[in-house]
């Protein structure tokens, strides 16, 4: 059985949980790991502050707060994403406009958003699918035009670039994911990333429950108390200690699953060659980071055909997501703007291929292999 995806496992992860426990006996939140994972991205990334979280969906609801959405807001976002990334705004009162994506990249489509603006509208969510950066010039030159925050949802783009910066430090604010699905893992996790320094203060109290509770361990107030609103978004030492073990080796991750991608594309590249199947496109000024090889087929129901065909030869391979806007939660929370050129029929055709830290060559062809029998004599 060849499995979609295996969490990464590097071997240290053991080692410093074990460290957390019996030495620095302290398991609760922002403790030695988790100062040390936000420290990595703050100077690998270039970023002012990091806040490492219970989830990247609750980075965007500390996103969703700090922007100061208000009930009759407009959050401009794609339809073609997880939940989560709208769910945090929905909370807060907005109402979410989604915008159509681009077929080459399935990112928001920077030319459309500036006519779906109105006098309502508080800010932008451009989602970097695959961790293949949106064109995050346009936008940030639209949200100056206009006044808006600009919120990077980078669940997947840990180590992807555009024009040489990291994504989810490009906008005022950006999140990370570190779901057991992602490139670097603690299980359930994620982070906030804050470019807007102005921000930060407040930030870490959201994060503390709504008090000033980081400062007073600083020694900036000799007592703290409840000063915001906020909720408890701090992760476990004992998820910190994992994931920071696999951020020692983020570029040797990084460089596998690279290699892994490039020789799916290489394989399958012939395919794309005959007009049986399209292959993902990497804009030339993004740096992407392998979290996701697909490919997409000419119809939904040769998609379904060839899920069901590798399911037999015991490879487990999968859709993604449903586009929001058709789903009964987005038509009532949301509304697309203009017309679903791309965001329904994209998502239909696309097929996500097993891909994960050490998958083996052999797995690999296997999987290139029985794709290539199944368009075989079409």
């Amino acid at each position: 059985m060849i499995n979609f995806n295996k969490p990464p496992f590097i071997g240290k992860e053991q080692k410093y949980i074990r460290e957390v426990i019996e030495d620095r006996q302290k398991i609760c939140g922002d403790g030695h790991f988790t100062m040390k994972c936000n420290s990595w991205f703050e100077k690998n990334f270039s970023i002012p502050k990091v806040l490492l979280t219970t989830s990247c969906t609750h980075a965007l609801e500390m996103a969703a707060i700090l922007a100061n959405i208000q009930p009759g807001d407009e959050v401009i976002a794609p339809s073609f994403t997880f939940v989560s990334t709208v769910n945090a705004f929905v909370l807060r009162g907005a109402k979410i406009i989604f915008v159509d994506i681009r077929p080459d990249t399935m990112n928001i489509d920077e030319n459309l958003i500036e006519q779906a603006i109105t006098c309502k509208t508080k800010a932008i969510v451009p989602v970097h699918y695959a961790g293949v950066s949106c064109e995050m010039n346009r936008i940030l030159e639209i949200a100056k035009k206009y006044n808006l925050v600009v919120i990077e949802d980078a669940a997947q783009g840990v180590m992807s670039k555009y024009n040489g910066k990291a994504l989810g430090a490009i906008g005022d604010l950006g999140t990370y994911s570190f779901h057991e699905t992602k490139n670097y893992t603690m299980g359930e996790g994620g982070a906030l990333l804050i470019q807007n320094k102005n921000l930060i203060e407040r930030a870490e109290i959201i994060r503390e429950k709504g008090t000033n509770r980081s400062k007073f361990f600083r020694g900036q107030i000799d007592k703290y108390s409840w000063v915001d609103i906020g909720s408890s978004y701090l992760p476990s030492e004992l998820n910190a200690a994992y994931l920071y073990a696999q951020l020692e080796e983020a570029e040797m991750i990084n460089t596998n699953r690279l290699k892994t991608w490039n020789l799916y594309y290489r394989e399958l590249k012939e395919l794309e060659d005959k007009g049986l199947i399209e292959l993902p496109v990497i804009p030339s000024n993004c740096q992407h980071n392998a979290h996701m090889f697909y490919i997409k087929c000419s119809t939904f129901e040769e998609r379904q055909a060839l899920i069901k065909y590798l399911k037999r030869k015991q490879i487990t391979a999968s859709f993604h997501y449903i586009p929001l806007h058709s789903s009964e939660a987005g038509k009532k929370y949301g509304e697309f703007y203009g017309e679903d050129k791309y965001t329904t029929t994209e998502s239909e055709r696309i097929l996500r291929l097993p891909l994960y830290y050490k998958i083996s060559e052999e797995d690999m062809s296997e999987v290139t292999n029985s794709i290539k029998h199944f368009y075989k004599g079409k």
